[in-house]
């Protein structure tokens, strides 16, 4: 069994053991046509803070997210959010997707894009009001889009596109935050707006996991790091975490791992 995951501080599990984690992952394990794609894996963070995901290509990133928010089937194990299962916890949760897996051409404005993170909720029967709106303009502000409030989508920059979607997290009024990718590819001044805005979530006592794939930015970024190759290599605060050591790890011996993974997943079917 691998070692457990527990950061000492930020990412800490607290004193008081009656509160709640902000996530707690459990031996979990996703497959796409029985082969593994997370194997494993053990993560506990206990409170608000900024974690940076952060692995080779194919790792397994964008699938940890897709997981936790129960858009991927898992193999076993079980994941909570704030203490109860994740699927439970949508209301609290914003999550902003990969610029790549959304259709830009969808005949839609940027307000009403934003006006979409509103829908939790009003539930499904009310239609966004005034207070609606107006919630959607401030949220738009914040990432300095209220000007091109109606413009179509897909007229927009890739980097206002995602602060688009960042407003539209925003008009959530989450709880914790999963992004994957939000950084990529966009221009220097999108990127401090991002960062700046994570910021400002965590100091509001939110807590933010960002898929990430600059190595140069992620200690000034991120209070806490998780370094993953289909299984957990290593999790805490980034100052001790992401090492040369943790990295030689996270970025080699996939093959290996996937292989190990691939045939304790055969025998476990067998012996079902």
């Amino acid at each position: 069994m691998l070692q457990r995951y527990t950061s000492p501080e930020a990412c800490s599990v607290a004193a008081d053991t009656a509160s709640h984690a902000v996530l707690d992952i459990h031996d979990v394990t996703v497959a796409y046509h029985r082969k593994p794609v997370l194997w494993d894996i053990d993560l506990t963070v206990r409170e608000p803070c900024l974690v940076g995901i952060v692995g080779p290509n194919g790792a397994g990133k964008s699938t940890l997210l897709k997981a936790i928010l129960g858009l991927v089937p898992l193999a076993t194990g079980e994941i909570t959010l704030l203490g109860r299962p994740a699927r439970q916890q949508r209301r609290l949760v914003g999550y902003v997707p990969q610029r790549e897996s959304v259709d830009w051409e969808f005949p839609v404005s940027v307000l009403d894009v934003v006006l979409m993170g509103t829908y939790g909720r009003l539930g499904w029967f009310r239609r966004p009001g005034r207070a609606q709106r107006e919630w959607a303009m401030e949220c738009l502000k914040r990432v300095g889009l209220d000007h091109l409030a109606d413009r179509q989508i897909g007229q927009l920059s890739g980097g206002q596109q995602q602060r688009t979607f960042l407003a539209r997290a925003l008009a959530q009024q989450a709880e914790v935050y999963f992004m994957d990718e939000p950084l990529a590819g966009v221009d220097a001044a999108t990127e401090q707006v991002v960062i700046e805005l994570l910021r400002e979530l965590r100091a509001a006592g939110k807590a933010v996991f960002v898929v990430h794939h600059d190595l140069r930015t992620v200690p000034q970024y991120f209070d806490c790091v998780a370094l993953l190759n289909l299984r957990l290599v290593a999790f805490g605060p980034t100052a001790t975490t992401f090492t040369a050591e943790n990295l030689r790890q996270a970025y080699g011996g996939r093959l290996a791992i996937l292989e190990a993974a691939g045939e304790a997943l055969r025998k476990q079917e067998r012996s079902a």
